[in-house]
C-alpha cells in the first residue's frame, strides 16, 4: 500500500525508487502487472516507458522474474500455491510448507489463515491444500501467510504392502515405503493373498507390544506383475482411481445427445487417426481445397472433437471428481481416466459409423499456410474411418488395405496436402524444434516388459499434431475475441538465470547465444542446426531443453514460448483434460451454441482451477515416470553383472546418473567409485573431470557400465562406470577456467569431492 507521502510525491511527478517497486510487487502479489505498477504510482506517459526499462533491468540483474503477466520477487511463493500442512506454532496456527521446491534454500513457512465464522474450508494437519499467499514483514515469523482455498481429498488409512508367508506359517506385510512400519495380519484377515502378492491393507491401532496388525482389504496381484507397479504409483501419488457409486450412477444415467440444436454433419468424411492400441477417439480431421478463387491453393481443414461438455455440466459429481483428477493418467498396463468408461469410451468416443456430437473448427488457410478465418459449430457427425496413424502413412505411401484404399483420393490425399500447407506456416513460425526421441514400453502377455521401443515418426503424427495446434489456436482466439474467460496452455521463455547458464555451457563447446531478455525459439534452433549430426548432439539437446520451462495454464496469457504462439488454450482432448473441458464450455458460452456453456461462477475460480489442474498434470508425469523406472528395475534385476551401453543423463557432485537408451531407465554412478584421480564438478560445463589428469565425463558421454545392484519397489539401479575417462572438449585455457570456477564454488559451499 502508499503511504500518503508516496501519494503527495506521486502528485508531483514521482517517479519510485528500485525498493519501492520492489516492496509494492512483495506487498501485492495479486497486483503486479506493469499496468497495476503504473497505476499505483500514478505514472503516465514517459514515466510508463522508465517503468518499463526499470522492471527490464531488475529482471536482468534478477532480482525480478515474470510469472504470466505478474512480476515477483525471485524465489518468491506463486500467489496461488498447493501447499502440506505439516504443524502448528506456539499459538496454534497451522503451518505449511509449500509442495514445491521454491528457489534453492530452505522452503518457506506459510501461516494459515482461517476464515472467521467457519465461512471457509477448514484444514488440519497432514491436509494438502491449495492456498492464496501473501508475503509478510515479520523477520521473526513465518515469511508468507496463506488463505486456503481448496482441501484436497484425504488419504484413506489404506497402505501398500507385500504379503509375506513366513516359516512358521504367520503373515506379515513388508511394506513398499520405508517410513511405513511392518505389520502383522492375522489368518482371518487373510482374504486371499498369497505370498508375493501386492495386497492394499488397513492398518489396525497399535497394541502397546509386538508389532501393529492389519487387515487385508483387497489382492492387487503379485508383486512380479506390472499391474502392482503401476498401482503403487498410483498410491504414492494419490492418485484418485476408483470412481464413487454416485459418479459412475451419474454416468450411467446419461442419454445420447440428440441432432436438437445441432448442425448435421453426418454426411462429411470426417476421419479417426489414433495409435493403434488407442480405446477412445476424440478428435476427427477432414481437409479439401479451398474453392474460392481469392484463396487460390488454399485449403479448408476441419477439426471435430467430441462434445464432452454435453454430457458433464459443471457442478455435477461428473464434473467435481473430473475436476479432481485433472486429467487422464497413462501407464503401460492401463490408464487411470478422467472419466467413466460410459463417457471416454462410449458416448464421447468417435467410433466409425456412429452418431456422436462434437464441437467443430473449419479453418481456412492461404497457399502459404496462413490461417485466413476460422468458425466454430456445434455438431452431429458420424466418423467415416478409424485409421491408425501407421495404417494411414502406409496408404499415403502407396499400400492402402481395404479401409483405406476406398478413401485415399478423397479424403487421405487431401489430408497431406493440406498438412504440406499447415507445414509451410509452421516453418515460417520457426517453434522449438528439440530432437529428443520418445520411448515407449511393449509388454509381454503376463504384463511383464518385453522390449522397449522408439516407434517411428510419421508425416501421420506430425499431420494430426499440426492440426490439433491450430485448432487450439482457433479456440484461444475465438474466446480472446469474445472477451469470454478462459484457461490459456502458457509456457514462459527460459528465465535469465537459465539463459546465462546455457550460454556459459555453449560456450565451452565454442557455441554463441545472443544475449538478451527477449529471446525466441529459432535462436535455439540455431543452435540446434549447428550440431545436428555432430557427436555432441545429443548433448545440447538435452541442455536446450533443461533450459526451458515448464508449460502450465493460466487464466492470464502471456503466450506459449515453445510453439512460438501468443495465445494458445487446449481444446482437442476433453475427453483426458479437465483444461479442454472448460475451453469447450467456454466456446458455447461465447457463442450461444447451447446449454453446458461456462458460468459466472466457474469463470470466477480459474486461477484456482488452473493452479489445480497443473498440479495434477505434474502428479501424472511423476507417476509414469516412477512407473517406468520401477518397471525397468525389475526386468533387469536379473542381470546383475551384466554390461551396458548407456548415456550420462546427469552430473551432480555426488557422482553420475545414466541411462540405458535401449530401456530409457537411469541409474546412478557414485563419485566415489569412479576411480584413484580427483574429482571436480563443474556446474557450467555438466561435467565431472580429475583434478591431476583433467580428464573426466561430461553430459550426453557414451560410455559403457556394470550393473551392480537394483532396487525394484524404489526403482533404483547402481552401476559401475567401465570407461575410462576422456579429455574433456576445449583448450587447457578452457580446463582451467573449469577448474577454477569449480574450486570457487567450492569455497561459497563448503563442498569437495572425495579421494579415490
Amino acid at each position: 500500500m502508499r503511504t500518503a507521502d508516496t501519494r503527495a510525491k506521486v502528485r508531483d511527478n514521482y517517479r519510485p525508487s528500485r525498493d519501492e517497486i520492489l516492496r509494492y510487487i512483495a506487498e501485492n502479489p495479486d497486483r503486479a502487472g506493469k499496468r497495476d505498477i503504473a497505476k499505483a504510482f500514478a505514472l503516465r506517459g514517459e514515466d510508463r516507458v522508465w517503468l518499463k526499462d526499470m522492471l527490464r533491468d531488475l529482471q536482468d540483474e534478477g532480482l525480478l522474474t515474470k510469472e504470466r503477466k505478474r512480476l515477483a520477487r525471485v524465489g518468491a511463493l506463486p500467489h496461488v500455491a498447493v501447499l502440506d500442512i505439516f504443524g502448528r506454532d506456539a499459538d496454534g496456527a497451522l503451518l505449511a510448507h509449500p509442495t514445491e521446491a521454491v528457489g534453492n534454500g530452505e522452503p518457506p513457512v506459510i501461516a494459515i489463515r482461517v476464515s472467521r465464522g467457519g465461512n471457509g474450508p477448514t484444514p488440519g494437519i497432514g491436509d494438502r491444500v491449495l492456498a492464496k499467499t501473501f508475503p509478510t514483514d515479520d523477520p521473526a515469523g513465518p515469511a508468507y501467510t496463506g488463505r486456503v482455498m481448496k482441501i484436497f481429498e484425504k488419504r484413506t488409512d489404506a497402505v501398500l504392502g507385500v504379503f509375506r508367508v513366513l516359516k512358521d506359517g504367520t503373515f506379515r506385510i513388508e511394506p513398499v515405503e520405508r517410513r511405513q512400519p511392518e505389520l502383522v495380519v492375522d489368518k482371518e484377515f487373510q482374504k486371499g493373498a498369497k505370498n508375493g502378492d501386492l495386497v492394499e491393507v488397513e492398518p489396525a491401532r497399535a497394541s502397546r507390544y509386538g508389532l501393529p496388525r492389519a487387515k487385508v482389504l483387497a489382492v492387487l496381484g503379485s508383486l512380479t506383475s506390472e499391474k502392482a507397479v503401476s498401482m503403487i504409483a498410483i498410491h504414492a501419488h494419490d492418485i484418485p482411481h476408483i470412481f464413487p457409486a454416485d459418479v459412475i450412477a451419474e454416468a450411467e444415467a446419461v442419454k445420447p445427445a440428440t441432432l436438437a440444436g445441432r448442425d448435421d454433419w453426418r454426411e462429411l468424411p470426417l476421419v479417426t487417426i489414433d495409435p493403434v492400441d488407442a480405446k477412445d477417439h476424440d478428435d476427427a480431421v477432414l481437409a479439401t481445397p479451398d474453392t474460392d478463387e481469392k484463396n487460390a491453393g488454399g485449403v479448408i481443414v476441419t477439426v471435430a472433437i467430441a462434445d464432452v461438455a454435453a454430457y458433464v455440466r459443471y457442478g455435477t459429481a461428473l464434473d467435481r471428481e473430473a475436476l479432481k483428477r485433472g486429467n487422464s493418467v497413462y501407464f503401460p498396463d492401463r490408464v487411470v481416466p478422467m472419466l467413466p468408461e460410459r463417457i471416454s469410451n462410449d458416448l464421447c468416443s468417435l467410433r466409425e459409423g456412429q452418431d456422436r456430437p462434437a464441437i467443430a473448427v473449419r479453418m481456412t488457410f492461404s497457399a502459404d499456410g496462413h490461417k485466413l478465418r476460422h468458425s466454430f459449430h456445434r455438431v452431429m457427425m458420424k466418423s467415416a474411418a478409424k485409421l491408425a496413424y501407421q495404417q494411414a502413412q502406409a496408404a499415403i505411401d502407396g499400400a492402402p488395405d481395404d479401409t483405406t484404399g476406398p478413401i485415399l483420393d478423397a479424403v487421405l490425399k487431401p489430408l497431406w496436402d493440406a498438412y504440406a500447407i499447415l507445414k509451410r506456416g509452421r516453418d515460417t513460425r520457426q517453434p522449438l524444434e528439440l530432437d529428443l526421441p520418445e520411448r515407449k514400453i511393449l509388454l509381454k502377455q503376463d504384463s511383464t516388459v518385453d522390449k522397449v521401443v522408439v516407434p517411428e515418426r510419421l508425416d501421420a503424427h506430425k499431420l494430426i499434431e499440426e492440426f490439433m495446434i491450430q485448432a487450439n489456436v482457433a479456440a484461444a482466439e475465438t474466446l480472446e475475441a469474445k472477451r469470454q474467460a478462459l484457461v490459456y496452455r502458457i509456457h514462459d521463455s527460459p528465465s535469465l538465470a537459465k539463459q546465462e547458464s546455457l550460454r556459459e555451457f555453449l560456450q565451452t563447446l565454442g557455441l554463441s547465444l545472443a544475449r538478451g531478455a527477449q529471446m525466441r525459439p529459432n535462436q535455439f534452433n540455431g543452435i540446434l542446426a549447428r550440431v545436428r549430426g555432430a557427436d555432441n548432439e545429443g548433448l545440447v539437446n538435452e541442455v536446450v531443453l533443461r533450459s526451458q520451462s515448464q508449460a502450465e495454464y493460466s487464466p492470464a496469457n502471456i503466450g506459449h514460448f515453445g510453439l512460438n504462439l501468443k495465445r494458445y488454450a487446449h481444446f482437442t482432448s476433453p475427453i483426458r483434460r479437465y483444461a479442454d473441458l472448460i475451453v469447450h464450455r467456454g466456446l458455447i458460452a461465447a457463442l450461444g451454441l447451447g446449454p453446458g456453456g461456462l458460468t459466472q461462477d466457474e469463470a470466477e475460480r480459474l486461477e484456482e482451477v488452473s493452479a489445480l489442474i497443473s498440479a495434477t498434470e505434474r502428479r501424472a508425469m511423476a507417476a509414469e515416470r516412477d512407473t517406468v523406472d520401477r518397471l525397468i528395475a525389475a526386468y533387469l534385476a536379473e542381470r546383475i553383472d551384466d554390461r551396458f551401453d548407456a548415456r550420462i543423463s546427469g552430473v551432480t557432485k555426488s557422482g553420475l546418473f545414466v541411462q540405458l537408451p535401449q530401456y530409457g531407465a537411469d541409474g546412478f554412478i557414485p563419485v566415489s567409485t569412479l576411480g584413484g584421480d580427483y574429482y571436480i564438478y563443474d556446474e557450467t560445463a555438466r561435467s565431472l573431470f580429475g583434478e591431476r589428469t583433467g580428464k573426466g565425463y561430461q553430459l550426453a558421454d557414451r560410455v559403457e557400465v556394470r550393473l551392480i545392484e537394483v532396487a525394484p519397489m524404489a526403482g533404483a539401479m547402481r552401476f559401475e562406470m567401465l570407461t575410462e575417462p576422456k579429455p574433456l572438449p576445449g583448450s587447457k585455457r578452457s580446463f582451467h577456467k573449469a577448474k577454477g570456477r569449480a574450486r570457487a564454488s567450492q569455497s561459497r559451499t563448503g563442498s569437495r569431492g572425495r579421494r579415490r
